[in-house]
């Protein structure tokens, strides 16, 4: 059995210090792994922060919504114009594609830590992860 790589929440915090992030006024956290992250990421960059809870039983490309469960969701962003879409890990069954296809504005970029996105903050990293704040 592969043990998992542990990170440790600085290093995690060191590197989000060193990231290039694009210019974004708006964070969006996907609870429960995204939320960690996104809170730090908002708070280094200085914008808002939201943090929304999508099922992690959805299938993929199961994320279907009416026009109502969109303005249900929050997904009027109220002058937001960029945003960055925030989970830990994104693998086999990756939502962010299709959340980053639901939100409609000028600028949509999705960020993990680790695994498959647009911007990924530990990109070599391709083995199992224990992340600090992974209940125990």
């Amino acid at each position: 059995m592969n043990t998992p790589l542990e990170i440790t929440f600085g290093a995690i915090s060191d590197a989000l210090h060193s990231f290039n992030f694009p210019e974004i006024d708006l964070v969006l956290g996907l609870s429960e792994g995204g939320k960690a992250p996104a809170l730090m990421i908002a708070h280094q960059l200085g914008v808002a922060l939201k943090i929304m809870d999508f099922s992690e039983s959805l299938e993929p490309h199961a994320l279907s919504l009416s026009n109502a469960e969109e303005e249900d969701l929050g997904l009027d962003f109220y002058g937001h114009h960029r945003i960055l879409i925030v989970d830990d890990i994104a693998l086999s069954v990756n939502k962010l594609p299709q959340i980053k296809e639901k939100i409609k504005v000028e600028e949509v970029y999705s960020f993990v830590l680790f695994g498959e996105a647009d911007l990924v903050l530990f990109p070599k990293v391709k083995s199992k992860v224990k992340m600090p704040w992974a209940i125990i």
